[in-house]
């Protein structure tokens, strides 16, 4: 056997190896989830929680918490979070919402906390569904905001393309799970390989309500252009909040990012009436051409 056809054996069994591995390893690389037993009790200070365990249809548990803000509630926030930990640690975002009168709902992923299940990208998006219709139980649409995080903002994208929620807000979202491995393992045919590939831009062209993308600049594992490449799927519904300096763990440690969710939470949209302003004039530098 000659040495160059060698050499190609070897390097194609090691790709194959390498890739082989990645499709069965890609769970342990996404997902850093943090198991509580079931007997585990929530507390959060100043928090009043009420804890829910949903059975979904193929006979998984769905554990989630409800936090109550203090007086009449303005609606409910879907709190989608991201790859790591359990809402154990997660509790403590759900503040920056109750604050405002919004319930919030939390739930753990499928293996995270004391959910249960096999996971899988379907199998999440269906566990979500089931979450949202008990919501819609409860309250009207118009009522309910979804909120996804880093891991969460796909499967934010995702329900809110099927249904018809008040408002979609997008933290730190990718424009695809495949994109951002890709930067990590580039010659890799991710395409084919990822069990979860989480195309957040196909599902945003489908969302019919207001979308509010948060991102800070200096985001290093979601670099920050991914969400300026994602306003402008849906650019009539969709609105880009920029944290000058945020990272990618770090938002909610700016005051930037509190004023950002006060506007989004509070202040209704208005009406611009476009033919008062300046949209149709165009900018010149040439001189006006004197008339005979």
């Amino acid at each position: 056997m000659p040495y160059w056809l060698s050499i190609l054996i070897t390097v194609l069994v090691i790709y194959i190896a390498i890739s082989i591995a990645l499709y069965y390893l890609q769970d342990y690389m996404l997902f850093k989830p943090e198991k509580l037993p079931a007997d585990f009790q929530f507390d959060y200070e100043n928090q009043v929680t009420k804890e829910y365990n949903l059975e979904t249809r193929d006979g998984a548990i769905i554990n989630g918490l409800r936090f109550f803000p203090k007086g009449d509630s303005k609606g409910v926030v879907l709190y989608l979070k991201g790859n790591s930990k359990s809402i154990k640690g997660w509790g403590k975002f759900a503040v920056d919402f109750t604050r405002h009168g919004y319930n919030v709902i939390m739930v753990d992923y499928r293996g995270f906390g004391k959910s249960t299940g096999r996971r899988s990208q379907k199998a999440i998006k269906r566990d979500l569904q089931l979450v949202y219709n008990k919501l819609k139980e409860q309250t009207t649409e118009d009522r309910i905001i979804l909120y996804g995080r880093s891991l969460g903002s796909g499967f934010a994208a995702k329900l809110a393309s099927m249904n018809d929620p008040k408002m979609l807000i997008l933290d730190a979202p990718y424009y695809s799970l495949t994109k951002v491995t890709a930067r990590y393992a580039p010659f890799m045919p991710l395409s084919l390989l990822m069990k979860y590939p989480l195309p957040t831009y196909k599902w945003l062209r489908y969302v019919r309500c207001p979308i509010h993308i948060i991102h800070g600049t200096n985001d290093k594992l979601i670099p920050y252009k991914t969400s300026v490449k994602l306003s402008k799927v849906n650019p009539k519904l969709t609105k880009l909040h920029t944290v000058i300096g945020g990272g990618h763990k770090n938002l909610n440690n700016f005051e930037s990012y509190h004023n950002m969710l006060d506007d989004i939470l509070n202040k209704a949209p208005k009406t611009l009436d476009l033919e008062t302003t300046s949209i149709n004039v165009i900018h010149t530098s040439k001189p006006n051409k004197k008339k005979a």
